[in-house]
């Protein structure tokens, strides 16, 4: 079994960055092909000194959103159909949340039914991005609109 095959099925051959399912068949010449991408970049990594045997992460991406991410610092995205106001940069928010525990505000929204699917949404996905980081989601009244926070 080659690594990408290793790494596809341990992601549930989804994309990290955007969480769509990534064909094993689609040759790399593709943009929607399987390719292996560093969770981090490697001036981030040398930054922080990782020795050789503490490598970054790697997860799965379609060659397009590995190719579009390049060198930079992975986002990823709140999707359109969530009407969200002030969201909060989702793996930034998820790494201090992994190290530090504690709650967040994620994002606000006018109406309790736009807080829960934001509120589900982001605990679903992050169960995708961070495996094994137990997050949940709370909405909270306050000012006429609803606090979408994640807590560990």
């Amino acid at each position: 079994m080659s690594r990408l095959d290793e790494i596809g099925d341990r992601d549930g051959w989804r994309c990290w960055l955007c969480d769509e399912v990534v064909d094993r068949d689609m040759p790399s010449s593709d943009p929607r092909g399987a390719s292996i991408d560093a969770r981090i970049t490697k001036a981030k990594a040398r930054k922080n000194k990782r020795s050789k045997a503490e490598q970054p992460d790697e997860r799965l991406a379609h060659v397009g959103c590995n190719t579009g991410k390049g060198a930079n610092e992975p986002v990823v995205a709140w999707p359109d159909d969530l009407l969200v106001i002030d969201p909060a940069p989702i793996i930034a928010t998820a790494d201090r949340l992994e190290r530090k525990g504690g709650r967040e505000v994620m994002a606000r929204c006018l109406t309790e039914d736009d807080a829960d699917a934001a509120a589900h949404w982001l605990v679903d996905r992050l169960s995708r991005l961070h495996p094994g980081l137990d997050l949940n989601a709370r909405v909270d009244p306050g000012g006429g609109q609803y606090m979408v926070s994640l807590y560990r």
